[in-house]
């Protein structure tokens, strides 16, 4: 049978890169990741071999010493490493993240001094828009940006940082009101800054603080964190693509790239429950024969595959028409929010196929279950996700009356 999930017109290329990402997940990442997972530890050896292989220069330009893949090949690469541990895709996604928004809408010289070292692995990436009080409303962000000669002042609390501890490159947006008079709309007095500081918890830089990581149920081993600047200085040079008032657009062109990795992160982590769930039906025996021999559980089985394959085919298509040029929003909603919701319930029925064994921390199942709520409140909520597709659909189908 062939194996669920594959991918039609793929380059030579894009084939090799995958199957050795695939080889490390197998060998690397799959049999350390439930006792790293349970301990909460960042995967130093796994970062280190992914650097090795160059992923974190995966899409950056080669003219930046990156690869210059494309969205396409970083989202396969991502479903494969979730695959073997959520987490870990965490850590480059965020970074990708940046590097895109870099590469996208940076200055010249902002590229320059970043991307090649972003490409090595050298400085590593998170970017940084939610607030304690925020939510999904990203219009009522209440950090501020003032003018002080050729610096800005920062202050302000931000919330649920990836990498928040690991990270050198902080992007963060804040309200800034230089250039926009009051009543402005508030996406367009916001303002995306470059902020460098150390790896570490505590104060990373004057005026900047990483208090420390955040306990969660799931998604363990990467570092979430709050971010506090309290009189953050950050030269004028360091506003992304060097104007005031764009970064309400920067980071959403960011998130669309944010929401096909989470596309395929659900991807990758519903195709192993998937595996896991089809081996223990093969090995578990009830009633004198293989539980997958019972009609219930093949129809289990049938609708698991079928949801695995029918949200990779959505955020293929996604990636795909962000690789194009054109605007893909609607895509990109519609991967993530099929993708997630199924990643759930494929989890879910693995879980049932274990049954009590699926309660127990020695088997991989346990993690997964615990994992996969991330991915329905990541970069935004099913319901965000409706209405970003509700709306395109209105837009695309307006009644001419």
């Amino acid at each position: 049978m062939a194996r669920l999930a594959q991918t039609a017109g793929l380059t030579d290329v894009q084939q090799e890169i995958l199957s050795t990402v695939r080889d490390f997940v197998d060998k690397e990442i799959i049999p350390v990741a439930t006792e790293l997972e349970h301990r909460d530890e960042y995967p130093q050896a796994i970062v280190d071999g992914l650097k090795e292989l160059g992923l974190f220069g995966l899409m950056i330009p080669e003219e930046y010493g990156g690869l210059g893949e494309s969205l396409l090949t970083y989202a396969l690469c991502v479903e494969e490493i979730a695959r073997g541990w959520m987490s870990v895709s965490g850590i480059i996604n965020t970074h990708f993240i940046v590097a895109y928004m870099l590469k996208q809408h940076g200055t010249q010289e902002q590229k320059d001094h970043f991307l090649p070292r972003m490409a090595a692995g050298e400085i590593r990436g998170a970017f940084s828009m939610s607030e304690p009080a925020l939510g999904s409303d990203v219009s009522a962000i209440t950090s501020k940006a003032v003018r002080d000669g050729d610096e800005y002042v920062l202050t302000g609390q931000k919330m649920w940082l990836t990498n928040g501890g690991t990270s050198s490159l902080v992007a963060v947006l804040v309200r800034s009101d230089e250039g926009h008079p009051e009543g402005t709309a508030p996406h367009k007095s916001m303002t995306t800054f470059l902020v460098e500081k150390e790896p570490g918890f505590g104060e990373v830089r004057p005026g900047l603080i990483i208090p420390g990581k955040i306990e969660k149920m799931g998604y363990k081993g990467v570092d979430t964190t709050e971010l506090i600047m309290d009189g953050l200085r950050v030269p004028a040079d360091r506003v992304l693509g060097g104007v005031t008032g764009r970064g309400f657009y920067q980071m959403m062109d960011g998130v669309e790239v944010g929401r096909v990795n989470v596309a395929a992160r659900g991807c990758g982590v519903a195709q192993r429950a998937f595996e896991l769930g089809v081996r223990y039906a093969q090995q578990r025996h009830t009633f004198g024969k293989p539980i997958a021999q019972h009609q219930a559980i093949q129809f289990k089985l049938a609708e698991m595959a079928t949801k695995v394959e029918a949200a990779h085919a959505m955020m293929v298509n996604a990636a795909r028409k962000k690789d194009s040029g054109e605007r893909n929003d609607l895509e990109a909603g519609m991967a993530k929010y099929l993708a997630s919701e199924y990643c759930k319930e494929v989890v879910e029925d693995a879980f049932r196929i274990h049954g009590g064994y699926g309660f127990s921390k020695e088997y991989e199942i346990e993690r997964l279950y615990r994992e996969a709520p991330m991915l329905l409140i990541g970069e935004g909520t099913a319901e965000i996700q409706k209405m970003i597709i509700g709306r395109r659909l209105l837009e695309e189908y307006r009644f001419q009356g």
